[in-house]
């Protein structure tokens, strides 16, 4: 047992905005030592388009039904959940159908989507982020979920877009903050204005964008989902530079996504994001299924997941919890220091902004301490 003397405060945790509900998430989304081994299924847009592109292979031009995006999500999740610390579904076909089959286990834990795919976009081009219709972070909370993740393109020079999505994101982290919920949040570059991914302009500004997200949005959020900053053809000491830029800009422990690219590179850039970067781990999607949509039959989809997804997620995993910084190291703590924290007696009290007996207190009611 701990003297009192040992013991850390639990207002250390307040202070860096760690509330019970907030440090429970990352609890439940992340491995034993701290680190984050995450896979996403959350992608409409993109999964629509793979199951479309497999049924034209076989002579159908249709949009897939529900039930076949459904049984595509439950399969993977199924699959991978088992194989990692968190796994990012979305509301609309993901969470319900995969809990209520038990395709996600109870150790695994669940982050779910706000916004919607594929919202409107300015008159240069640039993405408007949007809630999902008939969702919000009060559902997310309500059904048990560990974390909300909002996705919300940003170029920090095209003015209209980045203010919108800039209060976008302000309005989702004021509602994690009253409903107690991790919030997770993945900004990435886009081109606009005409341009294409493989344009020089867009290429050329695309680490500094990322770096200037981390800097101008990381402090609203719990988790930090960054892209890669740059490109393994820029070379290992530019990279390392890069990585070391975006941790100082990054206020949150952040992890890397995997923005579609093939596992093999995948892989390598996790590695520099752990070596130089210290990265606390990983939300990955297609680079961990892609290639899911491309089997034949049922039988070879489930088999796929099974094999080539899962062995993928495992060694992923196995750089994560050897290689990455724990989440509670990036707020100056170790796991001594949490094992002793303590709270004060009453605290319950004033969780919440509630007095005793239910009556509003001093605080301000609905915000949490």
């Amino acid at each position: 047992m701990s003297s009192p003397s040992a013991r850390t405060s639990a207002t250390r945790l307040l202070g860096l905005n760690l509330t019970p509900g907030k440090l429970r998430g990352l609890q439940r989304i992340s491995n034993a030592n701290g680190t984050l081994t995450m896979v996403a299924t959350d992608q409409n847009s993109s999964m629509i388009g793979m199951i479309k592109d497999s049924l034209k292979k076989k002579g159908q031009d249709r949009e897939p039904t529900f039930d076949e995006i459904v049984e595509a999500k439950v399969t993977l999740a199924r699959a991978l959940a088992p194989q990692c610390s968190g796994i990012l579904v979305d509301g609309y076909y993901g969470y319900w159908n995969s809990v209520a089959s038990f395709a996600i286990p109870p150790a695994t834990g669940v982050l779910v989507r706000v916004e919607k795919s594929g919202g409107e976009k300015n008159k240069h081009g640039a993405p408007l982020g949007a809630v999902e219709p008939g969702w919000g972070v009060e559902k997310i909370k309500r059904c048990g979920a560990d974390a909300v993740k909002i996705l919300a393109p940003f170029e920090p020079d095209e003015l209209d877009s980045a203010e919108h999505q800039f209060c976008f994101l302000q309005q989702i982290y004021a509602e994690c903050q009253r409903h107690d919920i991790l919030l997770l949040l993945e900004p990435i570059a886009f081109p606009y204005d005409g341009e294409k991914k493989d344009d020089p302009k867009y290429k050329a500004r695309k680490a500094e964008t990322v770096i200037e997200s981390a800097r101008t949005l990381s402090r609203w959020c719990d988790v930090y989902k960054a892209e890669f900053p740059g490109s393994l053809s820029d070379g290992e000491e530019t990279l390392a530079k890069n990585l070391q830029a975006l941790d100082a800009a990054s206020e949150r422990p952040w992890v890397l996504l995997s923005a579609g690219v093939d596992f093999p590179d995948y892989k390598k850039q996790v590695e520099l994001a752990v070596k130089h970067g210290g990265a606390s781990g990983v939300l990955g999607g297609r680079a961990f299924w892609k290639e899911y949509f491309l089997q034949d039959s049922p039988e070879a989809k489930q088999k796929y997941a099974e094999g080539e997804c899962t062995e993928r997620v495992r060694t992923i995993d196995k750089i994560v919890k050897t290689q990455a910084k724990p989440w509670f190291v990036r707020y100056g703590l170790s796991l001594q220091d949490l094992h002793t924290v303590r709270a004060a007696e009453g605290w319950h009290v004033r969780y919440g902004g509630r007095g005793a007996g239910g009556a509003a207190s001093k605080f301000v009611e609905g915000e949490v301490y």
